[in-house]
């Protein structure tokens, strides 16, 4: 190939690590994985992170780093065949490193098949994925794997490689190149590194020898050329965002369009589904608890018929949502409560609240004045639940709507004064 057909990203991909943009949490002195390859100790890993920011290329300086036989497939078009053809090879070399980009594509019986061999360590297994792991992978297999997690580059981390990419590429030293306005190209891009230097490329070609970028010029060459390298939309990131908010704000319509958009474009079904499943827990809680059920419902029903009949029951889901009462007590619940537990450390359980399975534990104190909530009036005893330090913490603060107005009544009748309900 010409190596004028190779496309930007590719021809600046970096070989070390210390080329790599942003990422320093991953790849600076000291840091674990910089550590590993350093040292030739590659453990199976899975790289999880938003698109362009760094995965392939550290499964490509990871390949460059280590003298085992280094193996690529990607779950788009590989399967169980090639899967076993790959640890096979690595039998007979007896040690392979392979890498499987969108590695949350390959479904349960792809992950099963490697398995044995990440297990035996016939094989180090790095896979790259835009999901989270923990939905993704299965978990025999991801307690086989180190999780990194890739960080969206910030503003300065692309900015420079723009300018890297001006000054060091063989092919745009060849024009002169101004870069007068940064704006469009980085929201275009979207943080997306791979992406920011591919529209670079094209708005540099589609100039003469001198370029002056603005963003006007950015936004005419975008308009009209880039879907060519970019089939699934640039804007992945802010129509889920428009989409999540829409529902959010209790705006169906605008709700079902941004679906809509995401639909066209052909975005993953399970994608959508489990946004709105975490949406009906973090945004309409305790206010409306059947707003979790639907969408439990729907995340299992479009995973069985997939497109094209999907739609529908994810407009049923989309439109319910954003028509419900919104509350995010239950969310703020959690956050408060985790704020208590990093700043008071490791509190001790009360002891009346301990398990008590041995005559010893029961000679100390373990369960003792334990007071059984089923054997008083209205099953409840007002009794300690919390440790000292935090006694009377209100972590939830049940919202302002007719459902939760209930829960606050019947709690603060339970507990008086205490909590402040």
């Amino acid at each position: 190939m010409n190596t004028t057909e190779i496309p930007l990203a590719e021809r600046l991909r970096p070989s070390g690590l210390d080329e790599l943009a942003g990422q320093k949490h991953l790849t600076g002195k000291g840091s674990i994985l910089r550590t590993a390859i350093e040292n030739g100790r590659i453990p199976s890993m899975i790289l999880w992170g938003p698109p362009g920011v760094g995965k392939t290329t550290i499964a490509n300086i990871i390949a460059h780093s280590v003298t085992a036989p280094f193996y690529t497939l990607s779950a788009i078009s590989s399967g169980v065949k090639e899967v076993r053809e790959v640890i096979e090879k690595a039998r007979i070399s007896e040690k392979a490193i392979l890498f499987i980009d969108e590695i949350h594509r390959f479904n349960k019986g792809q992950q099963d098949a490697l398995l044995g061999a990440v297990e035996k360590g016939t094989i180090t297994l790095i896979g790259a994925t835009t999901e989270n792991p923990s939905f993704e992978v299965n978990s025999a297999l991801l307690s086989r794997c180190q999780v990194y997690v890739l960080k969206p580059l910030d503003e300065n981390d692309l900015i420079a490689l723009v300018v890297h990419a001006i000054e060091k590429d063989e092919f745009l030293q060849k024009k002169k190149i101004t870069l007068k306005e940064t704006t469009a190209l980085l929201n275009i891009s979207g943080g997306d590194a791979r992406k920011l230097l591919n529209l670079l490329e094209l708005v540099a070609d589609a100039s003469g020898d001198e370029v002056i970028i603005t963003d006007k010029m950015v936004m005419e060459v975008a308009q009209a050329r880039v879907a060519i390298y970019d089939k699934k939309g640039e804007q992945h990131y802010d129509i889920i965002s428009a989409f999540i908010k829409s529902i959010r704000g209790s705006d169906p319509n605008a709700a079902v369009y941004w679906l809509a958009r995401m639909i066209e474009g052909g975005e993953d079904v399970k994608f959508i589904a489990r946004r709105l499943l975490i949406l009906a827990s973090e945004d309409i809680g305790n206010a409306n608890p059947n707003a979790l059920l639907l969408a439990n419902a729907s995340f299992d029903a479009v995973n069985k018929i997939g497109y094209p009949e999907a739609r529908i029951i994810l407009s049923q889901c989309v439109t319910y949502l954003a028509a419900s009462v919104k509350s995010n007590a239950s969310y703020t619940a959690i956050g408060d409560a985790l704020e208590a537990v990093r700043k008071h450390g490791d509190l001790p359980v009360p002891l009346h609240l301990r398990n008590a399975p041995t005559k010893l534990m029961k000679n100390i104190g373990y369960g003792k004045d334990y007071q059984y909530s089923h054997g008083y009036d209205n099953n409840f005893s007002a009794q300690e639940y919390l440790p000292e330090p935090v006694s009377g913490t209100r972590f939830y603060n049940p919202g302002k709507n007719a459902r939760e107005e209930e829960l606050r009544k019947y709690l603060k009748a339970l507990w008086k004064d205490k909590y402040n309900y």
